[in-house]
């Protein structure tokens, strides 16, 4: 998989609903993308929420973010 979809993946799961306790499957997480996809606009929406997070909540964006960037990398 290419590295770009991979991250824009994990923006959108950052961006979603999904709990980061969550232990989710391949059709949840895509599920939970799409969503989120289509409630911010793409995925420079979801790349939006995400700085806004860090910008905001630094502390806790970066547990989060690697809490996406696990499950995109193990569902797909």
């Amino acid at each position: 998989m290419r590295t770009d979809v991979r991250i824009t993946r994990a923006e959108a799961l950052f961006a979603s609903d999904l709990p980061q306790s969550a232990f989710p499957d391949f059709t949840e997480v895509s599920a939970a993308i799409a969503r989120t996809w289509r409630r911010h606009g793409g995925s420079r929406g979801c790349a939006a929420v995400l700085a806004t997070e860090y910008g905001d909540h630094p502390e806790t964006a970066a547990a989060r973010m690697r809490w996406a960037l696990r499950t995109v990398a193990r569902v797909y």
